[in-house]
C-alpha cells in the first residue's frame, strides 16, 4: 500500500506551483481529483510543446490525477464541489487571495461543512501583508525575493533564472505543510489552514544571502560562477566543455593543486585559507583556468574523481535523461496516456523503502473522470 493511500485530495489549482504539490501527493498514492473549468481547463493544457495535441508540460506534472470539470459559477456545480469538500481530507487552491472567498469556498466556508479538512492556499505573496492581493508568477517572485539580483555575471545585469524555482519550491513547501498538518490531525483530530507563497519560496532559497545580510547588513554582490562562502567552488572551461569543481574544503584544495600540478598555490598567502580564497576568488579562478583548459572534460573528471574531489561535467538535458545514474535512480519513468500512448515522464526523487512512489496513471483529459469520481466518492449528481 502507498504512503498516502485512501487520502482524498481536492485540487483546484492551475499552472505549476499547486499542481506540483498535488503531484507529490498523487505519486505517493493519494486520490487527487483535479477540478477544472469546463471552458479550457488548466491554462497549462495549452502550453507547448504538444504530443498528439496534448500539452507535454501539463502531462508531466498532472500524472496520477483524475479530472472533473466543474463551473464554479454554476450553483449546481458549486453544490457538487461542496459535497466533495465534505469528504475531502485535503483541499488545495492557488487563486489570487480573495477569489475563493467570493466563490464561497474559502477555508472558513469549507470548515463549516468539514472542520477536519486540511486546506492549503498557494499564492504569489501569501494571504496577509501589503502585497497579498497582488498577482504573482514565478518570474515576479524571483525578482522580488532577491534571487534575480544575485544571478548572472558579476559585472552584468540581473539574470532571470531559466527554471521555475519559486513555483516548484512553493509546491514542495505546500506538500510539506499538508503532511505536517495531516500528522497533527492524526494526533489531535483537528484540521488546519496551510498558507505559503512563491515569494516566500524564493526568499527561503537565499540561505547564504540571508546569513550574509543578517551578519553585516550589506547587499550581497552578484558573483557569476563563484560561491559566496567557498572557493574554488564553480565551473571551469575545459578543452572540450565545462567541469564543476567543489575544491574549497582544505583537503580537497590540497588534492586539487596536486592533480593540476600547481602545488605552488599552496604557499601563496592569498590562497592560504578558505577565507582568503573566497576573498580572492576572481584571481583564483583566473589562475586555475589555464590548468583546466589543458584537459578534456572526461580526462579531468576522471582525475578529480580518483583524487576524491567532488566534480562533475555540465550536462544538457538530453545528456541528463540518458545518463546511467539518472536511469538507475528511476528518474525516467514510462506511463501510458489514453490519447498519446506510451510516453516518458519524470520519476519521483523521494525513495521510500516500504511504500515507494508509483506513477500508475497518465495526466487526465479535461473532465475525463467526472462520473467515475462522483461514483467513487459516493456523491449524488
Amino acid at each position: 500500500m502507498s504512503s498516502l493511500a485512501k487520502l482524498k485530495v481536492l485540487d483546484l489549482t492551475t499552472h505549476l506551483s499547486g499542481p506540483y504539490c498535488s503531484m507529490i501527493l498523487a505519486d505517493h498514492g493519494a486520490d487527487v481529483v483535479k477540478v477544472e473549468n469546463p471552458n479550457g481547463g488548466d491554462p497549462i493544457r495549452h502550453s507547448p510543446p504538444f504530443q498528439e495535441g496534448e500539452s507535454a508540460p501539463f502531462m508531466l506534472w498532472n500524472r496520477n490525477k483524475r479530472s472533473v470539470a466543474l463551473d464554479l459559477k454554476s450553483k449546481d456545480d458549486l453544490r457538487i464541489l461542496q459535497k466533495m469538500a465534505e469528504k475531502a481530507d485535503v483541499m488545495i487552491e492557488n487563486f489570487r487571495p480573495g477569489t475563493a472567498r467570493r466563490l464561497g469556498i474559502d477555508y472558513k466556508a469549507i470548515t463549516q461543512i468539514n472542520p477536519e479538512v486540511i486546506y492549503c492556499s498557494i499564492s504569489g505573496f501569501g494571504q496577509t501583508g501589503p502585497y497579498a492581493v497582488r498577482g504573482g508568477f514565478d518570474l515576479i517572485a524571483n525578482a522580488m525575493s532577491g534571487l534575480m539580483s544575485i544571478n548572472g555575471p558579476a559585472d552584468g545585469p540581473p539574470f532571470r533564472i531559466p527554471m521555475p524555482v519559486s513555483d516548484v519550491c512553493a509546491g514542495m513547501h505546500a506538500a510539506i505543510g499538508i503532511l505536517l498538518a495531516l500528522n497533527n490531525r492524526q494526533n489531535t483530530g483537528s484540521g488546519q489552514y496551510v498558507d505559503t507563497s512563491l515569494f516566500e519560496a524564493g526568499i527561503s532559497l537565499g540561505v547564504y544571502e540571508a546569513a550574509s545580510v543578517f551578519a553585516n547588513g550589506e547587499v550581497p554582490e552578484r558573483l557569476g560562477q563563484a560561491h559566496r562562502g567557498s572557493a574554488p567552488y564553480q565551473m571551469f572551461k575545459t578543452a572540450d566543455g565545462y567541469i564543476t569543481v567543489g575544491g574549497a574544503q582544505e583537503n580537497f584544495w590540497v588534492s586539487l593543486c596536486k592533480v593540476l600540478g600547481c602545488e605552488h598555490f599552496l604557499d601563496d598567502p592569498k590562497y592560504k585559507s578558505k577565507e582568503e580564497r573566497v576573498k580572492n576568488h576572481v584571481r583564483l579562478a583566473g589562475d586555475l583556468s589555464s590548468f583546466f583548459e589543458g584537459y578534456s572534460t572526461e580526462e579531468i573528471w576522471e582525475l578529480l574523481d580518483e583524487a576524491g574531489i567532488p566534480a562533475g561535467p555540465v550536462l544538457n538535458h538530453v545528456d541528463v535523461f540518458n545518463n546511467p545514474q539518472t536511469i538507475e535512480r528511476g528518474m525516467v519513468e514510462s506511463v501510458r496516456h489514453s490519447k498519446v500512448g506510451d510516453m516518458k515522464t519524470l520519476g519521483s526523487p523521494v525513495k521510500l523503502s516500504k511504500t515507494p512512489a508509483e506513477i500508475q496513471k497518465s495526466a487526465p483529459l479535461l473532465g475525463e473522470h467526472r462520473h467515475q469520481v462522483l461514483d467513487d466518492w459516493n456523491i449524488s449528481k
